[in-house]
C-alpha cells in the first residue's frame, strides 16, 4: 500500500509532475544522496541474494563471503575511470556512449544485451521470494506473483524514477529491519555468537582463505575476489540502473558519495545474509532439513528457518516475507525504469522522424513500463519449470555483463579501437560465454559436473525418519557409473565468466582493429603504387 501511495503522490500531488522525460527517467537531476543510495542498495540486494547467500554458506562454507574484498576496489575504479565519462557527457542511458564513441550499430547491440539480461533477471527475482511467501503462508505462488507485480508496475508507471527511488528507500528499511530481527533472535536461540561460530567451525563451514589458484575451483579466495571484481564492475560502472541514478545527482561529487555509501551498504547486507547461513547451520547441524526432505531445495532454508524460530511470535514471519519481497520489488522497479529508458532513448527516439512532445514521450514510456512489466509477469510462470535457471542466474548474467564491460572498456581505454572491433568483440564474447554457461548447465544436469559440499549430518533426526528415508532412497540395483571429465571450459568457475567475457571482447576488438588497419594500409599502398 505504501508503494502505491508513493507512486500516486509523485504522479498527481507532487509539485513537479512526472510528465517530462527528464523528470520521469532522471528525477529532474535533483535527487538527494540518501534516497539514491538507499535505492541502489535495495536494487543490488535482491530476493535471490537474501535467500541464496544463506543457502550458499550453509552448503559450501564461508568462502563466498570474501566477495566483499573486491567491493572497495570496484567503487574506486568506477569513481575514477567510468563515472566521470558518463557525467561529463550528461547522457540519459549509458549506451548512448557507445553511439558517441563508435556508431549506432554498437549502441543497439549494447542496448539489446542489456534488455536480454533484465528480461532473464526480473522473472527470477520475483519468483524466488514467491517461493518463500508460498512456504510461509501456504498461498499458491501463482496467485501472489501477479498481484505483487501489478503493484510494482503501477507505482513505477505513475511515479517514474522518483517513485522508484523513494519506494526503494522504504523497502530498504523494511528489508534491513527484517534481517536484524531474525539475526538477533537466531543468535539468541543458538546460545550466542560464540556458540554459532563453534558449531560452524566444528562442521567445517569456516573457510575464508583457500588460496588455491586453480580456476576450476567453484569458490576460492581468488575466484570470489577477482571474479567478483569484474562482475561487480559490470553491474555498477556501466549498468543502466546504476548510471541512471548517479546521473540523477546534481554534481559528480555527490555521485561519488553515493557510490561510497552503496559499497558500505552492500558489504553490510552481504555480511548479514552470510551470517544467516551460519545461524541456519548452527540450528540444523545435527539434522539437515534438505536431506530429511523437510524442504525441497536449499533456497528454501531461510524461510524454513524463520518459520522455525519465529513461529511463537505472531507477525515476525510476515515481517520476514515483507523484507524478501521488498528486495524483489526494488530490483523489479529499478529494472522496469531502466529498461524503459533504454528502449525509448536507444531503440525508439533515434528512429522517430518527428520529435515527440514531452507529454507524448512521457505517456509512451509509461506504456512501455506496462508492456515489459506484463511480459515479466508472464515469464515468472515459465521460470518455475526452469529450476536450473534459478541456480545459474549468476552465470547467465555474465553472458551479457562480460561483453558489455569489454565494449565500454574498449572505447574508454583504447583510443585506437574502431566500431568494427567493438561490434565483433561484443558478438564473439557473448557467443563464447553463452556456450560456456549453457554447456556447463547441461553438464551439471547430466551429473557430469558436481561441486563438493560441506558435510551434512542427520544424526540428530528421529529414528523413525531415518528408517523411512532409507527405504525411499536405497535401491539394490543402483550402481555407480564412472564420470567422464567434461570439457575444460565447462569446469571453469562461474565467477570468472564476466572476466573472460570482458577480456575476450577487448582482445578480439584489438585484433579486428589491427587486421582492419593493416588491410587499409595495404589498400593505400596499392593505390599509391598504381598512381
Amino acid at each position: 500500500m505504501d508503494k502505491t501511495l508513493i507512486g500516486v503522490y509523485f504522479a498527481w500531488f507532487a509539485k513537479v509532475k512526472q510528465n517530462t522525460t527528464s523528470e520521469y527517467l532522471m528525477g529532474g537531476k535533483t535527487m538527494g544522496i540518501f534516497p539514491i543510495s538507499m535505492s541502489l542498495i535495495a536494487s543490488y540486494i535482491s530476493g535471490i541474494s537474501i535467500l541464496g547467500m544463506p543457502a550458499e554458506i550453509y552448503t559450501y562454507g564461508t568462502q563466498f563471503w570474501m566477495i566483499i574484498t573486491s567491493e572497495g576496489l570496484v567503487s574506486i575504479t568506477m569513481a575514477v575511470a567510468y563515472l566521470p565519462v558518463f557525467y561529463k557527457l550528461q547522457i540519459t542511458t549509458s549506451y548512448e556512449y557507445l553511439n558517441l564513441r563508435f556508431n549506432q550499430a554498437v549502441r543497439i547491440l549494447g542496448s539489446i544485451m542489456f534488455l536480454m539480461k533484465m528480461m532473464l533477471y526480473i522473472p527470477i527475482v520475483i519468483y524466488v521470494p514467491a517461493l518463500a511467501f508460498s512456504q510461509v503462508t501456504g498461498i499458491n505462488l501463482h496467485l501472489v506473483t501477479p498481484v505483487v507485480c501489478v503493484v510494482c508496475i503501477f507505482y513505477t508507471t505513475l511515479g517514474g524514477l522518483k517513485a522508484v527511488v523513494w519506494t526503494d528507500t522504504v523497502q530498504t528499511v523494511v528489508m534491513v529491519g527484517a534481517l536484524v530481527v531474525v539475526m538477533v533472535m537466531g543468535t539468541m536461540n543458538a546460545g550466542g555468537f560464540a556458540e554459532v561460530w563453534k558449531r560452524n567451525k566444528d562442521g567445517g563451514r569456516i573457510d575464508f582463505f583457500n588460496f588455491d589458484w586453480d580456476p576450476t575451483i567453484r569458490h576460492s579466495f581468488w575466484t570470489v575476489s577477482i571474479g567478483n571484481y569484474f562482475a561487480w564492475l559490470a553491474s555498477c560502472s556501466i549498468n543502466q540502473a546504476m548510471v541512471q541514478r548517479c546521473l540523477a545527482m546534481p554534481t559528480l561529487a555527490k555521485a561519488h558519495v553515493t557510490v561510497g555509501i552503496l559499497v558500505i551498504g552492500i558489504m553490510t547486507l552481504v555480511s548479514m545474509c552470510c551470517y544467516m547461513g551460519l545461524l541456519i547451520y548452527a540450528t540444523y547441524n545435527k539434522c539437515d532439513p534438505v536431506t530429511r526432505g523437510a524442504i525441497l531445495k536449499s533456497d528454501q532454508l531461510l524461510p524454513y528457518y524463520v518459520m522455525h524460530i519465529t513461529s511463537s511470535l505472531p507477525g515476525l514471519p510476515g515481517l520476514f516475507v515483507s523484507g524478501v519481497f521488498s528486495a524483489a520489488l526494488s530490483s523489479m522497479s529499478t529494472g522496469l525504469n531502466s529498461m524503459t529508458g533504454v528502449i525509448f532513448e536507444d531503440l525508439i527516439k533515434p528512429y522517430v522522424k518527428k520529435p515527440l512532445s514531452e507529454a507524448k514521450a512521457s505517456f509512451l514510456m509509461k506504456v512501455i513500463v506496462v508492456i515489459i512489466g506484463t511480459i515479466c509477469v508472464a515469464l515468472v510462470f515459465l521460470v518455475e519449470k526452469m529450476g536450473a535457471l534459478i541456480q545459474a542466474s549468476g552465470s547467465l548474467g555474465a553472458i551479457t555483463a562480460g561483453p558489455l564491460l569489454g565494449m565500454f572498456s574498449l572505447g574508454m581505454f583504447f583510443p585506437f579501437a574502431n566500431p568494427l572491433g567493438a561490434l565483433v568483440g561484443g558478438i564473439v564474447s557473448g557467443s563464447l560465454i553463452t556456450w560456456i554457461s549453457i554447456g556447463t548447465q547441461l553438464q551439471m544436469a547430466k551429473g557430469l559436473i558436481r561441486f563438493p559440499q560441506k558435510p551434512m549430518s542427520v544424526e540428530g533426526c528421529s529414528a523413525n525418519w531415518i528408517t523411512e528415508y532409507l527405504s525411499l532412497t536405497l535401491h539394490p540395483d543402483s550402481t555407480s557409473k564412472p564420470l567422464e571429465p567434461p570439457f575444460v571450459l565447462y569446469r571453469l568457475s562461474y565467477m570468472y565468466y564476466t572476466a573472460v567475457g570482458c577480456l575476450t571482447a577487448i582482445v578480439v576488438g584489438v585484433i579486428v582493429f589491427s587486421e582492419d588497419h593493416l588491410r587499409e594500409g595495404q589498400c593505400e599502398g596499392r593505390e599509391n603504387a598504381n598512381s
